[in-house]
């Protein structure tokens, strides 16, 4: 009980009404995606599974929602500029996506090794790339220097209050129009910004629900920070899902 009074008066970058806030916004721009199921992945798991398939959204991942919150929660005066972010794909894409729709420049820093595919993404909707090397440093520098010369406003790819809202969606859906009955969601972590809006919308719905973190073993910095009180950042990451290497914000952490 002690523990629960303490989380209750924690404040969060965002929080249910945001996050209906964020619902409204893009629900003109967005896709509610479908959930699907697989009587043979049931067996397998001796449970009922339900995939949440947001590789059928806009840009071809939940990342749109976040980026298009914060997109179109710019008054004309910020917006006018355009937006810049660092990222190694889909965020990129995703906010590329978004300024387009609002007729505003996508500046997107994006580091060398990133896949081919994914910077195809970014171009393909008009996003304008500088490139970094494969480093945060290089990355946020490389942005920074950006925003110095554009006067663009930066759109960090998951530790910001608009895009944990727009991610927080998926639950909205998820619980009050699809699967209610739910009772454990899993959902990758990264950065950070799809779990924190998951996760505070879930407990917002249903706080007896169980929301479990995901990452590959050789980038498991959540992991070690849960278990350390604190963030811990790795000095280098061994896995092919390029998208979960980023590591946790002060904000979704």
């Amino acid at each position: 009980m002690e523990a629960e009074s303490q989380m209750r008066e924690v404040k969060y970058a965002a929080d249910i009404s945001s996050i209906r806030e964020a619902q409204a916004r893009i629900k003109p721009f967005v896709h509610q995606t479908p959930v699907l199921s697989s009587e043979s992945l049931n067996a397998l798991a001796g449970r009922q599974l339900f995939f949440k398939c947001e590789c059928f959204q806009k840009g071809g991942a939940f990342k749109f929602r976040g980026a298009c919150n914060a997109v179109f929660s710019l008054d004309d005066d910020q917006a006018v500029k355009g937006v810049v972010t660092h990222s190694s794909g889909n965020h990129a894409a995703a906010l590329s996506l978004a300024a387009k729709l609002r007729g505003i420049p996508a500046y997107i820093v994006i580091p060398k090794n990133a896949p081919k595919c994914k910077v195809e993404n970014v171009i393909r909707y008009g996003g304008q790339v500088i490139w970094s090397e494969p480093t945060m440093q290089s990355r946020e520098s490389t942005a920074a220097k950006v925003l110095q010369e554009t006067g663009a406003v930066l759109l960090h790819p998951y530790n910001d209050m608009r895009i944990i809202s727009g991610q927080g969606t998926i639950s909205l859906e998820l619980l009050e129009q699809q699967v209610p009955q739910l009772d454990t969601i899993i959902v990758p972590i990264s950065g950070g910004g799809l779990i924190s809006g998951v996760a505070l919308a879930a407990k917002s719905i249903n706080p007896a629900i169980r929301v479990l973190a995901a990452e590959p073993e050789g980038a498991n910095d959540a992991a070690q920070s849960k278990a350390a009180g604190r963030i811990i950042t790795l000095p280098e990451t061994n896995t092919v899902a390029d998208g979960l290497r980023a590591f946790l914000g002060d904000l979704t952490w």
